[in-house]
């Protein structure tokens, strides 16, 4: 008599997981789309409906408020995640695309530090050291914004570019220093080509990451430099409306756009 073969294991199988899944799915997508539905409300109210409407959104493109925190937002964002990635690339190929040396962990530890330590403790540590920079040279600009951006989304940026090179397959990069190619002319014709999905994967994360920063932002900006989401908490101190709701749409529109953009791109590529 033939042996059955065990059945492989999965997680699937156990006891409960369907019913599990959908609770967690709803825990975190009802809210959204709740939120998506309250902003078409024609009522001034988030809690009772009004009907369809547009208004909300048309305030928020008419305020000027909401106009300056967001191109300050977009601005910010584009300037952290483009510095950040080209930190974070250098940084990948310093720690893969080398012998392992001494310390090796110590560095991977501490360009990961800001994803383990609470952000409210970077954000003190910025707004401190930010607020000495501050005194001594009497310049209150965005640039603190930008760097202080910057470096909290490193680690952002770093770990899909990282991951990227370690799946990478180092034949092609072999072979064409067996041609005599020198090391810059490897890595502008065949390394970056292979690592854009990963570097585009960190820039994506990190803008996602800049832009939608609240903690460090409220620390470190000076007066005046509210950013979309700081701007939107402040309004939400004083006086909830469908507005708020508009905005937050927009913003999620942003992000998914950004991701079918990024998986159209990683498709094409792969």
């Amino acid at each position: 008599m033939a042996k059955r073969s065990a059945r492989p294991f999965s997680v699937t199988d156990l006891p409960g997981f369907a019913t599990i899944a959908i609770l967690a799915f709803v825990a975190l997508y009802v809210p959204i789309l709740t939120l998506v539905a309250y902003s078409f409300n024609g009522a001034t109210s988030v809690a009772v409906w009004g009907g369809f409407s547009l208004q909300w959104y048309v305030a928020a493109w008419d305020n000027t408020v909401v106009q300056a925190a967001a191109m300050r937002s977009l601005g910010i964002a584009a300037c952290a995640s483009v510095l950040a990635t080209t930190v974070a690339t250098m940084a990948a190929l310093g720690t893969t695309r080398t012998a392992p040396f001494r310390g090796q962990t110590a560095i991977y530890v501490a360009i990961n530090q800001p994803l383990m330590v609470p952000e409210i403790v970077t954000a003190v540590a910025l707004l401190i050291f930010f607020a000495a920079i501050k005194v001594a040279t009497g310049y209150t600009g965005l640039a603190y914004l930008v760097m202080a951006h910057t470096a909290f989304c490193i680690p952002f940026a770093y770990l899909p570019i990282r991951a990227r090179l370690e799946g990478m397959d180092l034949s092609l990069e072999t072979a064409a220093a067996d041609l005599y190619a020198s090391r810059w002319h490897t890595f502008r014709y065949v390394t970056l080509p292979l690592l854009a999905p990963g570097i585009a994967a960190g820039a994506m994360l990190a803008f996602v990451i800049s832009l939608d920063d609240v903690v460090i932002t409220e620390f470190v900006k000076s007066a005046g430099q509210d950013t979309l989401p700081t701007y939107m908490l402040g309004q939400m101190r004083r006086a909830i409306t469908p507005e708020t709701n508009a905005i937050s749409t927009a913003l999620l529109a942003l992000t998914v756009l950004l991701l079918t953009a990024f998986f159209i791109l990683t498709r094409k590529r792969d």
